[in-house]
Order: structure tokens, then C-alpha cells, then sequence
């Protein structure tokens, strides 16, 4: 299968993304994000999850919970795509408590949550009813109130019952092939200049490499050339400005470091199945972004 890495519109001073849509069926493909994920879903019985090495059938609810480059992913299965399913996701970066926060006490069960997540976790039928009116109301609400919903979203999540763990332990090693330092450092590097022209020399040298070492690098981990490495991140900050701003798909294009209006579009197109204007104008759902 195809498994593609996703690059998530999270700046560095957002907590985290909520997504809250409804649809009729699951057309993202497997994929993976250095964020930790929770995903509620409503109504859609029979549709496939894929967790890492896990495979399995849902029921009317579904919560999971996934760690920091697991691959994962809903697929339409048995489920009855004429039937409308409610999704809210939410996402977040791994390093929103830092490790002096989580090791105090009064964090030790959002600290054993976190640990477990690396694993994905899904939690009981009656978890999953109990937190959606929770969750909808975070999705709708803004400010500092909404962060410390969050926060209490994590902690009922923490100490619920029933949860269970959907890889196998020997599969957690197999994430640290895309978490590693060096390619997190060029991460890092491309988010701050992924408006300006990018050469791969200058990337290369962020991690004291040769262009020829480094591009070998970047196809090992990230199973991307450099340059669509590049513009997958520009694509995810398209796609938040499509939402988020008025401004024209061409002001969006050239601000993302486009130089080419036809070519931003058939990337688009070949990333969303269809161009930034049908996504503008079809958009369904809220997204909001802490």
C-alpha cells in the first residue's frame, strides 16, 4: 500500500488542530505525521482501521488514539457509505508538554497516556459515547478555556477503561526510521523557508551532509525526493490559507513558494483530488486551530 506522509498546517505557536466534518465515507489514504492524533467517529459500522500493523473493524463508535509516526488510517470496508459518518479529529504536537511538566505527579496519567499512544490506543464503546459531547464542544469553543478542555479531554482519556493497545510491541521500533534528529532539524528548517526558494545544498548543509549523502537520507526516511519533501510542506500551508484567509489562489500560490500558478494547481489537484478552488468552495466542517 501506499503510505504517505502528511503534512499538517500546525505552526509553532499553535496547541493543537481540531477538525469537526461530516461525510460519507473515508478518502484519505494511509498515512503518517510527527503529531500525536485522537479520532472520534460516529455511524460508520463496518468501515476498516488500520493502525500500524493492526487491521480491524469498527463499530457505531470509534476513539482512537495514535502516537507520533504511527500509520494509520479509515477505510471504507463493510460500512454503508450512503449513511452520514461524523468525524472530529484532533491533533497536536508531541512536544506541547515538555518532559519536566509531564514528570510531575499530577501528569503521571496523561504521561502513561502519551507512552501507550505510540502503540495507538482504542478506547471502550462507552469511552467513546461519554467524551463525544466533550469533544464537540472543543471544537466549537475558542480561547484559553478551550485549552484546558483540551487538557481534561486527556485526562478523562487517561484514566478510562478498557483501553487497548492496537500494535505490536516490535512494531514501535520501526517509527524511530522517520523520527529521527537530522530529519527533524530539516523539517524544522523548511517550515521557516518554505516561502522562499529552497536549494537542496543549503539543506544539506543544515546537517553538515553532502547534497549526494543527504538526498539519499531524505528518500530513506521519508520515502520523498527533497524537492517533493519540500512541497508537500507548502502544500499543507496552501491548504491552511485556503481556509483560514480570503486571499487568492494566486496570492496563496506565490506566498507558499510556488513560482508557477499551473503547477501549484496540478499538485493540488494530484494531493486533494481537486484544485484549490473546488476545495475552497467545498469545504464542509469546521477546522479550527488553537
Amino acid at each position: 500500500m501506499d503510505i504517505h506522509r502528511e503534512i499538517t498546517p500546525l505552526k509553532e505557536t499553535d496547541c493543537f488542530l481540531i477538525f469537526d466534518r461530516k461525510r460519507h465515507d473515508f478518502d484519505f489514504p494511509i498515512h503518517f505525521h510527527p503529531e500525536f492524533e485522537i479520532n472520534f467517529i460516529r455511524n460508520a459500522k463496518g468501515g476498516k482501521r488500520v493502525v500500524g500493523d493492526h487491521i480491524g473493524e469498527i463499530e457505531d463508535y470509534e476513539l482512537v488514539m495514535i502516537g507520533p509516526n504511527i500509520y494509520h488510517g479509515w477505510e471504507n470496508y463493510k460500512n454503508d457509505t450512503t449513511k452520514e459518518l461524523h468525524e472530529i479529529t484532533i491533533q497536536f504536537p508531541r512536544y506541547l508538554f515538555d518532559d519536566d511538566m509531564l514528570m510531575k505527579n499530577v501528569f503521571k496519567p496523561i504521561r502513561e497516556l502519551f507512552k501507550s499512544a505510540n502503540h495507538g490506543i482504542l478506547f471502550s464503546d462507552e469511552t467513546a459515547r461519554n467524551i463525544e459531547k466533550k469533544l464537540t464542544l472543543i471544537s466549537k469553543k475558542n480561547g484559553f478555556d478551550n485549552f484546558l478542555d483540551f487538557q481534561s479531554l486527556l485526562y478523562d482519556l487517561a484514566i478510562s477503561r478498557n483501553k487497548k493497545m492496537l500494535t505490536n510491541i516490535s512494531f514501535e521500533d520501526q517509527n524511530d526510521f522517520h523520527n529521527s534528529k537530522r530529519i527533524e532539524k530539516v523539517y524544522n528548517y523548511v517550515k521557516e523557508n518554505y516561502h522562499t526558494k529552497i536549494k537542496v545544498q543549503d539543506a544539506a548543509s543544515i546537517i553538515n551532509m553532502t547534497t549526494i549523502s543527504f538526498s539519499r537520507l531524505i528518500k530513506q526516511r521519508t520515502g520523498k525526493t527533497f524537492i517533493d519533501f519540500v512541497n508537500d510542506l507548502r502544500l499543507g500551508f496552501a491548504t491552511r490559507k485556503l481556509i483560514e484567509t480570503n486571499d487568492s489562489i494566486s496570492e496563496i500560490c506565490y506566498k507558499c513558494g510556488f513560482n508557477n500558478i499551473s503547477n501549484f494547481n496540478r499538485m493540488f489537484k494530484k494531493r486533494q483530488n481537486c484544485t484549490p478552488s473546488e476545495f475552497r468552495q467545498n469545504f464542509t466542517g469546521t477546522r479550527n486551530i488553537f
